[in-house]
C-alpha cells in the first residue's frame, strides 16, 4: 500500500517513515500512489486480469482523506489522472464483455472525491491554485499547515485542464472544468505581451512574474502541452490559438536548433541559462503532435547523442554537452518523444533508439527489487528511488513503441495521453459540454509561420516518397556530442601560455586556405552555419586524428576565443542609418541598420548614398538580377537568405544599383529586441564591391516596403548617422520637437552600448557556399561556461545575443553642420515644409520607445 517502491532496500516508501526529501515528497499522500498511477499501464500491456485485481485493491484500501499536505500538481496528474485513466479503460473493458463486469464507476467516484479535495486550493483572487493542499483540511485552515504560499510554477497552475475537464465531462459537474479554465485564462492574460512568453514562477495573488526566465523545460513544460491537448480533447479553438501564439514565440526565441535555451521574457534575445534540463525532452513529442517534424527530429537526435555519451539523460547538461546535474530519476520524456517520432515517421531508427533505452535500463538501472534512479550518470551510482512515473510512463511508451496493432486489445488512437501518460477518451469532447465557448479569435494576432501548415502529422504528406527524410535531418547531428575526451591543457599552460602551440595559430587562419581547413579537420574542428546566419567553430575531440591533434585543436579554440574577445573590444562598430527623405517623411523616419564588412564604408563617406529604392527580382538577390532597368541608379531592396551577403551585393552592383538594403526574412524581428550585427564577407576578396550595403530587421524593412506600396516612389539616404533637415523646416516642427528630442536622447543614451557583431549569410540546405572566415566573428562574446577548457567538447560562440539595442527609429543630430561636402551641397534635400509627417508612423515609434523604456525597468 506504500506510495513508492524503494528498489535498493526492497521496501515501500511511506512518507514520514523515511528521511524527508523536501519537495519531492509532496507527491506522496499515503494513497497508494504507484498503484493508482499504474492502473492503465496494466491494460496497455494486456494484463486485464491484473488490472481488475488492482482496481479492487484501490477501491478497498485507498484512503483519500489523510491529514497530509500534497502537491496540487503532482496529485492531479498522478492520482486524479490515474483514477480517470483507470476508469476510462475499465468502462472500455466492461463494454468488451469479459472483464470488469462488476464495475460501476467506483474509480470515477473516488476521482470526484479527490477533485473536491483539490478545489480549496483555487480559493485565490486570481484563480491560480495554491501549490499545496491538505487532503483533509484544505488550505488556510488552522490545521491545514498550508495556504501561506505566494508563488507557484506556470506548469503547476497550467496543467489541470485535461484531468479537471475530463472529470467534469464524465460526471456532468462543471465546476472542475471552470476552475481549470480560469487558471489557464489568467496565465494567458499575464503572458509577456511583446514576446508572448511566460515565466517560470508566478505570484498566485497578484499575477506578477517572480522568475522571469522562460523555456520549455522544468516549471513550464506541461503548460504548453496542455494547451494543445486541451484543444484536441475539448475542441475549443481558443486553446489552439493560444498554443500557436506561444509556439511561434518558442520557435523564434527559445529554439536554437538543436538546442532549446531559456531566455528572459522581457528581453527574449538574451539567454537566461548556459544549460538545459532533461524535462525539455518531452518537447519533440509535442512538436510531432503539432506536426512540426523537422525541429523535433533535430532536438531528439541531440538528446539521443547525450544519452549515448552518458547512458542516460542527465537532469541538466550544458550547451557543450557537459553534465550540469548528474542525477537521472528514470524520467520518461525522451521515451515519449521517441514513441511519437516513430508513429509520425515509421522510421525503424527510432526502434533502435528504444532498444538502446531498454538495454541501458536493464544494464545500468535494474536492481533486484526494481529499477533504481541514477544518482550520478558519470559514475553509475544508484539512488534508492523509483518514482511512480517510471511504471506509469516509461513502461507504457516503450511497450507502445514496439507493439503492433494486434498486440493491443483496444485502439490507442481513440485516446489522448495526459502528461502522466494516462488515457482519456476522445469522445469526451462531445459529452456534457457544460462550458459555454466564446469566439476569441479576434484576440489573437495573425501568425505567418510555415510551421502552422500542418495540424496533424500524416506520413503520406510529411514524407512524400522520401523514406530517408528523417535520416537526412539527423545526419548532421550524429557527431554533435563527443564520446571520448582528450587530456585538457594544464592551468599553468593555459595561464602562462608556455605550453605547446597549435600547428595553426588563430590569428593566421584563413577560411579560404584549403591547407588551413585540412589542419582544422585533423584537429577535430569544424565550421557550422547556424539557422540565424551566425557561424560557430566547434571542436569534437573524437573526430581528431589523434589525442595530440585533439589537444592542438583545444589550444586553437582557446586562441580563437581570446582573439574574438580582443576583436570585440577593438571593433565596437556603430550602427548605420536608413533615413526616408521623400514625401511625406522628409527625414523624420530613421531606421537603425547594421553595417557590412565590405563595400563603401559610410563612416568615411559622410555624405552617404541617397537614392530611390527598388525591389529586385529575384527578391533574394542570389542570382543575376532580372529587372536591371528598375534597379539601375537606385538602392536595391532584397531579402535575407539562401546565399551569402557578398553574393547579393555583387549581383545588384552588376545590375547598376548604387546601394543595397538587405531585409531580414525572420517575420517580426526588430532592432528593438534583436542585437544588430555586421554582415560578413564570404571568405573571398571583397574589394570588388564598392557600393554600400546595410541590413534592416523585418519590422524596420517593412516600413520601407509599406511606404512603397502607399507612395510608389520612396527615396532614402544611407549614412553613418541621420542627416539634418533644412533649418527652415525646423521652425515648422515645434510641435514635434519634444518627440524628436526624446528619440535623439534615447539614441545617444544607448549608442555607447550598441553591440554590432559579424554574421555571414547562411546558405540554404543542400547548397554549397564558401565558408566564412571565423576571424570575422567580431565581436564574439563568451562567458565562463560558454567554452569547455577541460577535456570536453568546446565551441566558439558566434555573435552575442545578450545586448539590448536602442529603439530602431531615432532622429539624428539637430545641430547644423559647419561644413558640408560638395556632394552634400549639390544633393541638398528639398524639404517640403507644407506636408506634415505620417502621424501614425510617429505614433508607432513613440509607442516602441516607451515600451523599450518600460522593458528596461521590467515593468511591462
Amino acid at each position: 500500500p506504500a506510495d513508492e517502491l524503494m528498489p535498493l532496500t526492497c521496501r515501500g516508501r511511506v512518507r514520514g517513515q523515511e528521511p524527508s526529501r523536501g519537495d519531492v515528497d509532496d507527491a506522496l499522500g499515503k494513497f497508494s500512489l504507484t498503484l493508482i498511477d499504474t492502473l492503465d499501464t496494466l491494460v496497455v500491456l494486456n494484463k486485464s486480469k491484473e488490472f481488475e485485481e488492482a482496481v479492487k485493491k484501490v477501491i478497498k484500501d485507498v484512503n483519500l482523506d489523510n491529514d497530509i499536505v500534497v502537491s496540487v500538481f503532482e496529485t492531479n496528474i498522478r492520482v486524479l489522472g490515474g483514477l480517470l485513466g483507470g476508469h476510462s479503460v475499465a468502462i472500455m473493458l466492461k463494454e468488451k464483455g469479459e472483464y470488469m463486469q462488476w464495475y460501476n464507476g467506483e474509480l470515477l467516484h473516488m476521482a470526484k472525491e479527490l477533485g473536491y479535495k483539490l478545489l480549496p486550493a483555487f480559493n485565490t483572487t486570481s484563480g491560480l491554485p495554491y501549490p499545496r493542499v491538505n487532503l483533509k483540511f484544505g488550505v488556510r485552515h488552522p490545521e491545514a499547515r498550508t495556504g501561506t504560499e505566494t508563488d507557484t510554477c506556470t506548469a503547476c497552475a497550467g496543467t489541470l485542464i485535461l484531468e479537471f475537464a475530463a472529470l467534469s465531462r464524465f460526471t456532468g459537474t462543471s465546476i472542475f472544468e471552470e476552475y481549470a479554465r480560469k487558471a489557464l485564462d489568467f496565465i494567458w492574460e499575464k503572458r509577456q505581451r511583446s514576446s508572448n512568453l511566460v515565466g517560470v514562477t508566478i505570484n498566485i495573488h497578484t499575477g506578477d512574474w517572480v522568475r522571469k526566465d522562460s523555456g520549455v523545460g522544468a516549471g513550464i513544460d506541461s503548460y504548453y502541452e496542455y494547451l494543445l491537448k486541451a484543444y484536441v480533447l475539448l475542441g475549443d479553438d481558443s486553446f489552439l490559438e493560444r498554443f500557436n501564439t506561444h509556439y511561434d514565440a518558442i520557435m523564434r526565441y527559445i529554439s536554437q536548433p538543436p538546442l532549446l535555451l531559456d531566455v528572459h521574457i522581457h528581453k527574449p534575445m538574451l539567454n537566461a541559462r548556459t544549460w538545459m534540463d532533461s524535462l525539455l525532452a518531452f518537447f519533440p513529442g509535442l512538436q510531432v503532435l503539432k506536426g512540426d517534424i523537422r525541429p523535433a527530429i533535430e532536438t531528439h537526435e541531440m538528446l539521443y547523442q547525450v544519452i549515448k555519451k552518458h547512458n542516460f539523460l542527465p537532469e541538466a547538461f550544458t550547451t557543450d554537452f557537459r553534465v550540469h546535474w548528474a542525477q537521472h530519476p528514470l524520467r520518461p520524456e525522451f521515451a515519449e518523444s521517441t514513441y511519437f517520432l516513430y508513429k509520425a515517421t515509421g522510421d525503424p531508427y527510432y526502434l533502435e533508439v528504444g532498444k538502446t533505452l531498454i538495454e541501458n535500463l536493464n544494464k545500468y538501472a535494474r536492481v533486484p527489487c526494481g529499477f533504481a534512479a541514477m544518482k550520478d550518470v558519470r559514475t553509475g551510482s544508484h539512488e534508492d528511488r523509483m518514482d511512480s512515473f517510471f511504471l506509469a510512463e516509461m513502461f507504457k511508451y516503450l511497450y507502445l513503441l514496439f507493439a503492433d496493432k494486434e498486440d493491443m486489445i483496444f485502439d490507442i488512437e481513440d485516446y489522448i495521453f495526459t502528461t502522466e501518460a494516462h488515457l482519456l477518451p476522445l469522445w469526451l469532447s462531445t459529452t456534457n459540454q457544460t462550458i459555454s465557448k466564446k469566439n476569441t479569435t479576434t484576440e489573437y494576432a495573425e501568425l505567418d509561420d510555415s510551421n502552422f501548415d500542418w495540424t496533424c502529422p500524416n506520413t503520406q504528406i510529411l514524407f512524400p516518397n522520401d523514406p530517408m527524410f528523417a535520416q537526412s535531418i539527423r545526419e548532421p547531428l550524429k557527431n554533435v556530442v563527443d564520446k571520448s575526451c582528450p587530456r585538457g591543457i594544464s592551468r599553468a599552460e593555459e595561464s602562462l601560455g608556455s605550453g605547446p602551440k597549435p600547428p595553426l595559430r588563430a590569428r593566421d587562419f584563413m577560411a579560404s586556405n584549403p591547407e588551413h581547413l585540412e589542419i582544422l579537420k585533423k584537429m577535430g574542428v569544424s565550421l557550422i552555419h547556424l539557422k540565424d546566419g551566425r557561424v560557430q567553430l566547434v571542436q569534437h575531440a573524437a573526430q581528431a586524428a589523434s589525442s595530440l591533434d585533439a589537444e592542438d585543436g583545444l589550444r586553437f579554440m582557446q586562441e580563437m576565443i581570446e582573439l574574438s574577445s580582443q576583436q570585440q573590444k577593438e571593433q565596437q562598430l556603430p550602427p548605420r542609418a536608413v533615413q526616408i527623405v521623400s514625401h511625406p517623411f522628409f527625414g523624420r523616419v530613421v531606421l537603425t541598420a547594421g553595417p557590412a564588412q565590405f563595400g563603401m564604408d559610410l563612416s568615411k563617406h559622410k555624405a552617404g548614398t541617397r537614392g530611390f529604392v527598388a525591389t529586385i527580382k529575384p527578391y533574394n538577390g542570389c542570382s543575376e538580377i532580372t529587372n536591371p532597368e528598375a534597379v539601375k541608379e537606385k538602392i536595391a531592396l532584397m531579402q535575407r537568405g539562401q546565399c551569402m551577403f557578398a553574393e547579393k551585393a555583387r549581383n545588384i552592383q552588376k545590375a547598376g544599383a548604387i546601394g543595397g538594403i538587405v531585409i531580414d526574412d525572420n517575420e517580426g524581428s526588430s532592432s528593438d529586441t534583436a542585437p544588430l550585427f555586421q554582415m560578413a564577407g564570404d571568405g573571398k576578396n571583397t574589394d570588388d564591391i564598392t557600393i554600400p550595403m546595410l541590413f534592416l530587421f523585418n519590422k524596420e524593412g517593412n516600413i520601407i516596403l509599406d511606404a512603397i506600396r502607399e507612395y510608389e516612389t520612396v527615396e532614402v539616404l544611407l549614412s553613418d548617422k541621420a542627416k539634418d533637415r533644412d533649418l527652415e523646416m525646423e521652425n515648422m516642427d515645434q510641435k514635434l520637437s519634444e518627440n524628436d528630442s526624446h528619440k535623439q536622447n534615447s539614441e545617444e543614451a544607448t549608442s555607447a552600448s550598441q553591440d554590432v557583431g559579424a554574421v555571414s549569410e547562411e546558405p540554404e540546405e543542400g547548397e554549397n557556399s564558401d565558408v566564412t572566415d571565423p576571424a570575422s566573428l567580431s565581436p564574439a562574446h563568451t562567458d565562463s561556461e560558454s567554452v569547455s577548457i577541460s577535456n570536453q567538447d568546446s565551441y566558439v560562440p558566434g555573435t552575442d545575443e545578450a545586448s539590448a539595442p536602442e529603439p530602431a527609429c531615432t532622429q539624428g543630430d539637430h545641430q547644423p553642420q559647419e561644413q558640408k561636402t560638395e556632394t552634400e551641397s549639390n544633393s541638398k534635400v528639398n524639404w517640403d515644409n507644407k506636408v506634415q509627417p505620417m502621424e501614425s508612423i510617429l505614433a508607432d515609434w513613440n509607442e516602441d520607445i516607451e515600451a523599450f523604456e518600460m522593458m528596461e525597468k521590467d515593468e511591462l
